[in-house]
């Protein structure tokens, strides 16, 4: 009796492991199509900070540290660090093994080269390496940075993906500058390979079957990443009208960006699943430092600021008011950066403030060219309700609307904007914003600004660090290199069929551990 009771427990266990076995093997599979609002420029993360870019590269490539779900930098392609100096050098040793898509083995000097071109050429790199002695491959597997001063939030810089300092076999990071590398150097360690570019129709990505993956749990962008879908295809749908029927009719699996006035409906629906993103997004307008009307006027970009009430420009372009708030700190409540620095400059909706403003600042109605697309529908639906109020505070504005890849090579020419739109996501601290970076378009620099940064840079205490980054956030209503329109929330949509999807703790929807389910 015992010896069958044996067998037959056996035997259970048997039946329950190939079952289980079967059920992994049928959520592994399948092509998931993702409609997106258009064809990304490029998906070099070193150059373009855009996020339609980033939601596909962070597919393809890995940086040394990402961020968890707490929003705190944990490795990702980093096996162990070590601080000496007093905080001024950081040894970092690689994890062994792990292999770019090519099948060579990452090492050192990868990372030296990826590092070196992204300090040069990359949109946050010169942030990091304005506080750098060097850096050095110390070893195969050992890259030490040795900092000129203790500096706070170098593993934020690193672990940040959206113009941030992904990896690349050394033969593509040290033959490349500024320009976009090309399709065939995407070359990463992701879970996804890149495979093909259709100009007009998708860009396909491909499991990565020799995807060297971390063991821990997965744990917001941390932890282990399974790719689970044979292929991705992010499929170019301008129309979000067409991307949501697309949604319901099957014809895609995933849709972004969809339209805040068809939320109500669609969180009734139950053939599509809604999901709001947890970082909060803000639309901002970059002022042109460099060239133009605005270069050294702070007083007319602050006539231009209080002319502005952004309750209807949020209302207008985003929709229901749970999906946004009109809050000027450009950090939110639930974080200890949260400041009210300034506040009293944003929203003013002072139209005779500005008039006033304007004259003393010398302004005589010349043009100010303001530069939006319609790729992203709320920043063409903002700048409509903004324009509108900076015409009628007696401001001469050319609208101009592009297509998102023509709007990023027309801001980097100084000479063919004032201001341009675009968004900014969520970041775990605010050296992250693009701004805070003299590089990027618009290129803030003024002495007191680099001052602020130093210090917020140097300062290792949190308390300290928060004074800091009041005095910053004053400095911004002040010299205006930026205006922010508010909070918002965006939200996307997909197929229900779709299983393992996890809440996006910053703005980009992740598509590993994610299949079709059973």
């Amino acid at each position: 009796m015992n010896r069958m009771r044996t067998i037959l427990l056996w035997s259970l266990c048997f039946l329950v492991i190939a079952a289980a076995g079967a059920v992994s093997a049928a959520e592994k599979g399948g092509v998931l199509r993702v409609a997106v609002i258009d064809e990304p420029p490029t998906l070099d993360q070193h150059v373009v900070t855009s996020d339609l870019t980033t939601m596909i590269a962070q597919h393809i490539f890995e940086g040394l540290y990402t961020f968890d779900s707490k929003y705190s930098p944990v490795p990702l392609l980093v096996k162990s660090e070590e601080m000496k100096d007093d905080g001024k050098t950081a040894v970092l040793t690689l994890r062994e093994g792990v292999k770019f898509h090519n099948g060579k083995e990452l090492d050192a000097e990868d990372v030296l080269a990826s590092m070196e071109r992204w300090g040069k050429f990359g949109a946050r790199g010169p942030v990091l390496f304005s506080n750098l002695e060097k850096v050095e491959a110390t070893g195969k597997y050992e890259v030490t940075l040795t900092f000129k001063a203790p500096f706070a939030p170098w593993k934020n810089l690193l672990a940040f993906m959206n113009g941030g300092p992904v990896i690349y076999p050394k033969d593509v990071a040290s033959g490349a500058e500024k320009t976009p590398i090309t399709p065939e150097q995407y070359i990463g360690t992701g879970p996804y390979k890149f495979a093909e570019r259709n100009p007009g129709r998708y860009i396909k990505l491909v499991r990565n079957e020799e995807y060297s993956a971390r063991t821990e749990a997965a744990d917001g962008y941390a932890g282990k990443r399974e790719a689970l879908f044979d292929e991705i295809r992010f499929i170019p749908v301008p129309d979000v009208g067409t991307r949501v029927n697309g949604v319901k009719a099957g014809d895609y699996d995933y849709a972004e960006q969809i339209l805040g006035d068809l939320f109500d409906s669609l969180k009734e629906d139950p053939s599509v699943v809604t999901t709001v993103n947890q970082g909060a997004n803000q639309g901002m307008m970059f002022f042109n430092s460099r060239a133009g009307v605005l270069k050294d006027n702070s007083k007319l970009r602050r006539a231009l600021q209080a002319a502005v009430n952004m309750e209807p420009v949020l209302q207008s372009a985003i929709g229901p008011a749970e999906l946004w708030k009109a809050s000027g700190s450009f950090m939110p409540e639930s974080t200890l950066w949260y400041s009210k620095a300034g506040l009293d400059r944003f929203s003013a909706n002072n139209p005779e403030l500005a008039k006033k403003l304007a004259k003393e600042a010398g302004y005589n109605g010349e043009k100010i060219t303001l530069m939006a697309s319609t790729s992203y529908k709320f920043h063409y639906d903002s700048t409509l309700v903004i324009v509108k109020q900076l015409q009628a505070a007696g401001f001469n504005i050319d609208h101009q609307i592009y297509d998102w890849a023509t709007l990023i090579s027309k801001r980097g020419d100084p000479a063919q904007w004032d201001i341009f739109f675009t968004h900014h996501g969520f970041v775990p601290d605010p050296i992250l914003y693009t701004f805070m970076s003299e590089s990027y378009p618009g290129w803030w620099t003024t002495e007191t600004k680099r001052a602020l940064a130093a210090e917020f840079a140097g300062t290792l205490d949190a308390a300290k660090r928060k004074a800091v980054w009041d005095r910053i956030q004053a400095l911004v209503y002040e010299e205006v290199p930026v205006m922010k329109t508010g909070d918002h929330f965006t939200y996307d949509i997909y197929s229900p069929k779709v299983q393992g999807l996890s809440a996006s703790s910053l703005i980009w929807p992740k598509f590993w551990g994610v299949s079709f389910g059973k």
